[in-house]
């Protein structure tokens, strides 16, 4: 699933359990601890959303974490579901990861680029 559409599917699923308890989105960025706005992009799949948050946000409204992520709700699933819901998210999971280390590259490329500055002024 692309981070994009896994972003919104999540945020979906929140806003429709959010809308059931009858809560603002204030209610629950204050449960959680974050701004309005921070909740606001996580309800609107603008925000890439950690594990922690998503199982923070899956005890608040007692789902399984599978539910917010892949809508799942049903205990007992068959293994194929099972192998499905694993794969997608160890493709997740990875395409994280790589993000990440785009993101470290990028931020030490940046790192080296200050200090050839900083060499250069001082130099």
């Amino acid at each position: 699933m692309e981070k994009e559409n896994f972003n919104n599917a999540i945020g979906k699923k929140v806003k429709e359990l959010r809308l059931k308890q009858n809560w603002t989105q204030r209610d629950v960025a204050v449960r959680l601890g974050i701004s309005i706005p921070a909740f606001s992009k996580i309800e609107t799949g603008i925000t890439d959303i950690n594990t922690a948050r998503l199982k923070q946000i899956a005890n608040l409204f007692e789902v399984p974490v599978a539910e917010l992520s892949f809508g799942v709700k049903e205990k007992g699933l068959d293994t194929k579901t099972q192998l499905t819901i694993i794969t997608n998210l160890k493709a997740t999971i990875a395409q994280r990861e790589q993000d990440i280390i785009k993101i470290q590259r990028k931020l030490i490329d940046l790192y080296e680029e200050l200090e050839n500055l900083n060499r250069e002024r001082l130099g």
